[in-house]
Protein backbone atom coordinates (compact mmCIF):
# COMPACT_ATOMS: atom_id res chain seq x y z
CA UNK A 1 0.00 0.00 0.00
CA UNK A 2 2.61 2.32 0.95
CA UNK A 3 4.64 1.79 -2.37
CA UNK A 4 1.33 2.10 -4.66
CA UNK A 5 0.79 5.71 -2.50
CA UNK A 6 4.22 6.94 -3.53
CA UNK A 7 3.54 5.27 -7.22
CA UNK A 8 0.02 7.44 -6.72
CA UNK A 9 2.13 10.77 -6.06
CA UNK A 10 4.15 10.19 -9.23
CA UNK A 11 1.94 9.66 -11.35
CA UNK A 12 0.12 12.93 -10.30
CA UNK A 13 2.93 15.06 -10.43
CA UNK A 14 4.06 13.81 -13.80
CA UNK A 15 0.43 14.80 -14.92
CA UNK A 16 0.31 17.86 -13.68
CA UNK A 17 3.75 19.07 -14.94
CA UNK A 18 2.71 17.64 -18.25
CA UNK A 19 -0.85 19.52 -18.74
CA UNK A 20 -0.26 22.80 -20.33
CA UNK A 21 -1.29 25.96 -18.69
CA UNK A 22 -4.33 27.38 -18.73
CA UNK A 23 -5.70 30.59 -19.83
CA UNK A 24 -7.52 32.45 -17.23
CA UNK A 25 -10.07 35.43 -16.85
CA UNK A 26 -8.77 38.56 -15.75
CA UNK A 27 -11.70 38.69 -12.96
CA UNK A 28 -10.00 35.36 -11.61
CA UNK A 29 -6.45 37.33 -11.21
CA UNK A 30 -7.35 40.37 -9.93
CA UNK A 31 -10.39 42.73 -8.58
CA UNK A 32 -11.60 46.48 -9.29
CA UNK A 33 -9.99 48.62 -6.31
CA UNK A 34 -12.64 49.80 -3.69
CA UNK A 35 -15.11 46.79 -4.50
CA UNK A 36 -14.46 45.17 -1.39
CA UNK A 37 -16.04 43.04 1.30
CA UNK A 38 -17.08 44.80 4.85
CA UNK A 39 -17.08 42.55 8.02
CA UNK A 40 -19.93 42.99 10.62
CA UNK A 41 -19.99 41.63 14.38
CA UNK A 42 -22.36 41.70 17.00
CA UNK A 43 -22.73 40.38 20.55
CA UNK A 44 -26.37 38.31 21.27
CA UNK A 45 -28.52 36.17 22.96
CA UNK A 46 -29.54 32.19 21.69
CA UNK A 47 -32.82 31.12 23.71
CA UNK A 48 -34.84 27.92 23.47
CA UNK A 49 -31.84 25.98 24.22
CA UNK A 50 -33.23 22.42 26.05
CA UNK A 51 -30.78 23.30 28.94
CA UNK A 52 -27.34 22.93 27.33
CA UNK A 53 -27.10 26.82 27.63
CA UNK A 54 -24.51 28.62 29.43
CA UNK A 55 -23.99 27.81 33.18
CA UNK A 56 -24.78 31.58 35.08
CA UNK A 57 -22.55 30.93 37.69
CA UNK A 58 -19.79 30.81 35.40
CA UNK A 59 -20.93 33.42 32.93
CA UNK A 60 -22.11 36.31 34.71
CA UNK A 61 -22.12 38.33 31.44
CA UNK A 62 -24.99 36.45 30.36
CA UNK A 63 -27.04 36.98 33.32
CA UNK A 64 -26.16 40.80 32.89
CA UNK A 65 -27.28 40.78 29.44
CA UNK A 66 -30.63 38.53 29.94
CA UNK A 67 -31.40 41.38 32.80
CA UNK A 68 -30.69 44.38 30.29
CA UNK A 69 -32.16 42.71 27.53
CA UNK A 70 -35.49 42.51 30.31
CA UNK A 71 -35.43 46.03 31.32
CA UNK A 72 -35.54 47.13 27.87
CA UNK A 73 -38.73 45.18 26.92
CA UNK A 74 -40.21 46.77 30.27
CA UNK A 75 -39.70 43.96 32.73
CA UNK A 76 -38.19 45.17 36.05
CA UNK A 77 -36.55 42.33 38.27
CA UNK A 78 -35.88 42.79 42.07
CA UNK A 79 -32.73 43.36 43.59
CA UNK A 80 -30.72 40.63 44.36
CA UNK A 81 -32.25 38.12 42.03
CA UNK A 82 -30.62 35.48 41.30
CA UNK A 83 -31.06 33.80 37.50
CA UNK A 84 -30.08 30.10 36.99
CA UNK A 85 -31.32 29.58 33.56
CA UNK A 86 -29.85 26.88 31.33
CA UNK A 87 -31.43 27.27 28.06
CA UNK A 88 -29.80 30.85 27.29
CA UNK A 89 -26.20 31.37 25.71
CA UNK A 90 -23.82 34.55 24.88
CA UNK A 91 -23.30 34.52 21.28
CA UNK A 92 -20.85 36.50 19.23
CA UNK A 93 -22.86 37.04 15.52
CA UNK A 94 -20.23 37.78 12.59
CA UNK A 95 -21.35 38.35 9.00
CA UNK A 96 -19.43 39.93 5.76
CA UNK A 97 -21.14 42.99 4.31
CA UNK A 98 -20.69 42.05 0.20
CA UNK A 99 -19.92 45.04 -1.79
CA UNK A 100 -23.26 47.19 -3.93
CA UNK A 101 -25.05 45.58 -0.71
CA UNK A 102 -28.85 47.59 -0.48
CA UNK A 103 -30.81 48.39 2.55
CA UNK A 104 -33.33 45.51 2.77
CA UNK A 105 -31.08 42.72 1.61
CA UNK A 106 -30.49 39.70 3.19
CA UNK A 107 -27.17 37.98 4.46
CA UNK A 108 -26.04 34.96 6.14
CA UNK A 109 -24.44 34.85 9.51
CA UNK A 110 -22.78 33.01 11.79
CA UNK A 111 -23.34 32.34 15.44
CA UNK A 112 -20.71 31.24 17.77
CA UNK A 113 -21.08 30.78 21.17
CA UNK A 114 -18.67 32.41 23.72
CA UNK A 115 -19.66 30.82 27.24
CA UNK A 116 -19.49 27.25 28.18
CA UNK A 117 -22.73 26.43 26.35
CA UNK A 118 -22.90 22.86 25.57
CA UNK A 119 -24.96 23.56 22.22
CA UNK A 120 -26.51 25.75 20.40
CA UNK A 121 -28.39 23.07 18.59
CA UNK A 122 -32.79 24.27 18.49
CA UNK A 123 -31.65 27.65 19.89
CA UNK A 124 -32.71 31.33 18.58
CA UNK A 125 -31.17 34.34 18.03
CA UNK A 126 -32.68 37.06 19.37
CA UNK A 127 -32.42 40.95 17.60
CA UNK A 128 -28.66 41.29 17.28
CA UNK A 129 -27.20 44.76 15.49
CA UNK A 130 -24.20 44.02 13.72
CA UNK A 131 -21.53 46.87 13.31
CA UNK A 132 -18.82 47.73 11.14
CA UNK A 133 -15.29 48.78 12.04
CA UNK A 134 -16.22 52.36 12.69
CA UNK A 135 -18.91 51.53 15.39
CA UNK A 136 -22.01 52.12 12.78
CA UNK A 137 -25.03 49.49 12.78
CA UNK A 138 -25.16 48.41 9.16
CA UNK A 139 -27.50 44.90 9.56
CA UNK A 140 -29.64 43.70 12.01
CA UNK A 141 -29.53 39.79 12.59
CA UNK A 142 -32.96 37.17 13.91
CA UNK A 143 -33.42 33.48 13.43
CA UNK A 144 -33.46 30.05 14.06
CA UNK A 145 -29.71 29.03 14.31
CA UNK A 146 -29.33 25.51 12.10
CA UNK A 147 -25.87 23.66 13.95
CA UNK A 148 -24.72 20.79 11.82
CA UNK A 149 -23.76 18.27 14.78
CA UNK A 150 -25.66 16.55 17.36
CA UNK A 151 -24.54 15.54 20.83
CA UNK A 152 -25.80 13.20 23.66
CA UNK A 153 -25.11 12.51 27.23
CA UNK A 154 -26.12 10.20 30.11
CA UNK A 155 -24.53 8.40 32.89
CA UNK A 156 -20.96 9.98 32.28
CA UNK A 157 -20.83 9.12 28.76
CA UNK A 158 -21.02 11.47 26.30
CA UNK A 159 -21.24 11.01 22.12
CA UNK A 160 -20.67 14.31 19.88
CA UNK A 161 -20.97 14.64 16.28
CA UNK A 162 -19.12 17.58 14.51
CA UNK A 163 -19.07 20.58 16.21
CA UNK A 164 -22.50 22.28 18.61
CA UNK A 165 -21.24 25.41 19.64
CA UNK A 166 -21.25 27.11 16.24
CA UNK A 167 -24.53 27.25 13.91
CA UNK A 168 -25.52 29.80 10.88
CA UNK A 169 -28.53 31.33 9.65
CA UNK A 170 -28.84 31.42 5.85
CA UNK A 171 -30.36 34.90 5.25
CA UNK A 172 -30.44 35.82 8.82
CA UNK A 173 -29.88 39.40 8.68
CA UNK A 174 -30.92 42.24 7.11
CA UNK A 175 -28.90 45.02 5.65
CA UNK A 176 -30.21 48.44 7.51
CA UNK A 177 -27.27 50.34 6.05
CA UNK A 178 -25.00 51.26 2.61
CA UNK A 179 -21.61 51.13 2.65
CA UNK A 180 -20.86 53.80 -0.45
CA UNK A 181 -18.89 51.91 -2.74
CA UNK A 182 -16.88 53.72 -5.54
CA UNK A 183 -16.32 52.43 -9.16
CA UNK A 184 -12.90 54.40 -9.88
CA UNK A 185 -12.13 57.59 -9.38
CA UNK A 186 -12.72 60.09 -12.34
CA UNK A 187 -12.56 58.41 -15.88
CA UNK A 188 -10.22 55.83 -14.68
CA UNK A 189 -10.91 51.89 -12.97
CA UNK A 190 -7.72 50.48 -11.30
CA UNK A 191 -7.50 46.71 -11.31
CA UNK A 192 -5.67 44.91 -8.29
CA UNK A 193 -4.13 41.76 -8.74
CA UNK A 194 -4.11 39.11 -6.22
CA UNK A 195 -0.52 38.57 -6.33
CA UNK A 196 1.91 41.24 -7.32
CA UNK A 197 3.75 40.03 -10.68
CA UNK A 198 5.28 42.58 -13.19
CA UNK A 199 4.94 39.91 -16.01
CA UNK A 200 0.89 39.31 -15.43
CA UNK A 201 0.86 42.84 -15.23
CA UNK A 202 1.97 43.77 -18.93
CA UNK A 203 -0.16 41.11 -19.81
CA UNK A 204 -3.28 42.02 -18.14
CA UNK A 205 -2.64 45.60 -20.10
CA UNK A 206 -1.86 44.35 -23.16
CA UNK A 207 -5.03 42.30 -23.30
CA UNK A 208 -7.29 45.31 -22.04
CA UNK A 209 -5.48 47.03 -24.95
CA UNK A 210 -5.87 44.87 -27.96
CA UNK A 211 -9.55 44.50 -26.81
CA UNK A 212 -10.53 48.12 -25.91
CA UNK A 213 -8.00 49.85 -28.04
CA UNK A 214 -4.69 51.22 -27.46
CA UNK A 215 -3.91 53.66 -23.96
CA UNK A 216 -7.00 52.38 -22.40
CA UNK A 217 -4.74 50.59 -20.19
CA UNK A 218 -1.07 51.21 -18.45
CA UNK A 219 0.08 49.41 -15.51
CA UNK A 220 0.86 51.45 -12.24
CA UNK A 221 3.36 48.82 -10.62
CA UNK A 222 3.91 45.17 -9.93
CA UNK A 223 0.41 44.79 -8.93
CA UNK A 224 -1.96 47.85 -10.29
CA UNK A 225 -3.21 48.30 -13.36
CA UNK A 226 -5.32 51.50 -14.72
CA UNK A 227 -8.10 51.19 -17.21
CA UNK A 228 -10.25 53.91 -18.72
CA UNK A 229 -13.78 53.82 -18.66
CA UNK A 230 -16.27 55.38 -19.77
CA UNK A 231 -17.83 57.79 -17.39
CA UNK A 232 -21.64 56.96 -17.97
CA UNK A 233 -22.44 54.13 -14.88
CA UNK A 234 -24.08 51.22 -17.55
CA UNK A 235 -21.93 51.92 -19.60
CA UNK A 236 -18.70 51.99 -17.38
CA UNK A 237 -20.37 48.58 -15.60
CA UNK A 238 -20.93 47.15 -19.17
CA UNK A 239 -17.08 47.71 -20.04
CA UNK A 240 -15.35 46.20 -16.86
CA UNK A 241 -18.18 42.97 -17.79
CA UNK A 242 -16.17 42.39 -20.99
CA UNK A 243 -12.59 43.56 -19.23
CA UNK A 244 -13.29 40.54 -16.82
CA UNK A 245 -14.06 38.22 -18.66
CA UNK A 246 -10.83 38.53 -21.23
CA UNK A 247 -8.34 35.82 -21.12
CA UNK A 248 -4.83 36.02 -20.17
CA UNK A 249 -1.84 33.34 -20.09
CA UNK A 250 -1.12 34.17 -16.44
CA UNK A 251 3.37 34.42 -15.96
CA UNK A 252 5.07 31.25 -14.35
CA UNK A 253 4.31 30.94 -10.31
CA UNK A 254 7.48 31.38 -8.68
CA UNK A 255 9.29 28.04 -7.37
CA UNK A 256 7.73 27.43 -3.53
CA UNK A 257 7.47 24.94 -1.17
CA UNK A 258 4.95 25.35 1.82
CA UNK A 259 5.32 23.31 4.99
CA UNK A 260 3.07 22.92 7.87
CA UNK A 261 5.33 22.39 11.10
CA UNK A 262 1.81 21.83 13.26
CA UNK A 263 0.43 19.15 10.70
CA UNK A 264 3.42 18.11 9.02
CA UNK A 265 2.44 18.37 5.47
CA UNK A 266 4.38 19.50 2.55
CA UNK A 267 3.31 21.14 -0.60
CA UNK A 268 5.13 22.56 -3.33
CA UNK A 269 3.75 23.69 -6.96
CA UNK A 270 5.14 22.62 -10.51
CA UNK A 271 8.23 25.12 -10.44
CA UNK A 272 10.11 23.66 -8.19
CA UNK A 273 13.44 21.65 -8.81
CA UNK A 274 16.15 20.49 -7.12
CA UNK A 275 20.22 20.24 -7.70
CA UNK A 276 21.95 16.82 -7.87
CA UNK A 277 22.97 16.17 -3.87
CA UNK A 278 23.28 13.33 -1.45
CA UNK A 279 21.04 12.44 1.60
CA UNK A 280 21.65 10.27 4.20
CA UNK A 281 18.70 11.00 7.25
CA UNK A 282 18.26 8.50 10.32
CA UNK A 283 16.12 8.48 13.14
CA UNK A 284 16.68 8.40 16.83
CA UNK A 285 14.35 7.26 19.06
CA UNK A 286 14.96 7.14 22.74
CA UNK A 287 12.19 4.87 24.99
CA UNK A 288 11.89 5.29 28.76
CA UNK A 289 9.51 2.43 29.86
CA UNK A 290 8.45 2.47 33.65
CA UNK A 291 6.48 -0.02 35.60
CA UNK A 292 6.09 -0.34 39.56
CA UNK A 293 7.77 -3.04 41.73
CA UNK A 294 6.61 -3.81 44.89
CA UNK A 295 9.28 -4.57 47.59
CA UNK A 296 8.51 -6.88 50.07
CA UNK A 297 10.42 -7.19 53.92
CA UNK A 298 11.37 -10.08 55.00
CA UNK A 299 8.73 -11.71 57.94
CA UNK A 300 9.14 -10.45 60.85
CA UNK A 301 11.90 -7.55 60.30
CA UNK A 302 9.32 -4.74 60.98
CA UNK A 303 10.25 -3.22 57.85
CA UNK A 304 7.33 -1.83 55.38
CA UNK A 305 6.56 -2.81 52.09
CA UNK A 306 7.72 -0.04 49.22
CA UNK A 307 6.42 0.55 46.10
CA UNK A 308 9.50 1.53 43.77
CA UNK A 309 9.63 2.22 39.99
CA UNK A 310 11.83 -0.12 37.73
CA UNK A 311 12.97 1.97 34.66
CA UNK A 312 14.19 0.70 31.40
CA UNK A 313 15.43 3.00 28.77
CA UNK A 314 16.22 2.30 25.14
CA UNK A 315 17.95 4.14 22.68
CA UNK A 316 17.81 3.08 19.00
CA UNK A 317 19.05 4.56 15.93
CA UNK A 318 18.18 3.76 12.38
CA UNK A 319 21.13 2.96 9.61
CA UNK A 320 20.74 5.11 6.98
CA UNK A 321 22.71 4.85 3.74
CA UNK A 322 24.09 7.96 1.35
CA UNK A 323 21.56 8.22 -1.22
CA UNK A 324 22.60 10.24 -3.80
CA UNK A 325 19.75 12.14 -5.70
CA UNK A 326 19.62 13.33 -9.39
CA UNK A 327 18.69 16.67 -10.11
CA UNK A 328 15.16 17.11 -11.70
CA UNK A 329 13.72 19.74 -13.63
CA UNK A 330 10.14 18.22 -13.04
CA UNK A 331 7.76 18.06 -10.43
CA UNK A 332 7.51 14.74 -10.89
CA UNK A 333 11.41 14.35 -10.84
CA UNK A 334 11.50 15.98 -7.59
CA UNK A 335 8.74 13.73 -6.04
CA UNK A 336 10.22 10.45 -7.56
CA UNK A 337 13.37 11.98 -5.66
CA UNK A 338 12.08 12.39 -2.66
CA UNK A 339 10.16 9.57 -2.21
CA UNK A 340 13.00 7.70 -2.98
CA UNK A 341 14.40 8.35 0.58
CA UNK A 342 11.78 6.74 1.95
CA UNK A 343 11.21 9.41 4.74
CA UNK A 344 7.84 10.26 6.40
CA UNK A 345 6.59 13.61 6.17
CA UNK A 346 8.19 14.59 9.61
CA UNK A 347 11.42 13.72 8.21
CA UNK A 348 10.85 15.42 4.93
CA UNK A 349 10.41 18.97 6.21
CA UNK A 350 13.93 18.09 8.09
CA UNK A 351 15.22 17.48 4.71
CA UNK A 352 13.53 20.05 2.82
CA UNK A 353 15.01 22.38 4.82
CA UNK A 354 18.58 21.16 4.95
CA UNK A 355 18.52 20.52 1.39
CA UNK A 356 17.58 25.00 1.09
CA UNK A 357 20.85 25.32 3.32
CA UNK A 358 23.03 23.49 1.07
CA UNK A 359 21.51 25.05 -1.85
CA UNK A 360 20.21 21.94 -3.63
CA UNK A 361 16.27 23.53 -3.18
CA UNK A 362 15.80 25.80 -5.80
CA UNK A 363 12.60 27.22 -4.54
CA UNK A 364 11.40 29.31 -1.88
CA UNK A 365 11.01 27.08 1.66
CA UNK A 366 7.58 28.61 3.49
CA UNK A 367 7.33 27.82 7.10
CA UNK A 368 3.68 28.44 7.98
Amino acid sequence: MKRFGKMAMVLLAAAAAAMPAQAERIKDLASVQGVRMNQLIGYGLVVGLDGSGDQTTQTPFTVQSIINMLSNLGVTLPPGTSLQLKNVAAVMVTSTLPPFARAGQQIDVTVSSMGNAKSLRGGTLLMTPLKGADGNVYAVAQGNVLVGGIGASAGGSKVTVNHLSVGRIAAGATVERVVPTQLGEGEFVHLELNTTDFGTVQRVVDAINRAAGADTARAVDGRRVQVRAPADADSRVSFLGRIENLDIQPMQVAAKVIVNGRTGSVVMNQSVAIDACAVAHGNLSVTVASEPAVSQPAPFSAGQTVVTERADIQIKQEGAALMALKAGASLAEVVKALNAIGANPQDLIAILQAMKAAGALRAELEVI
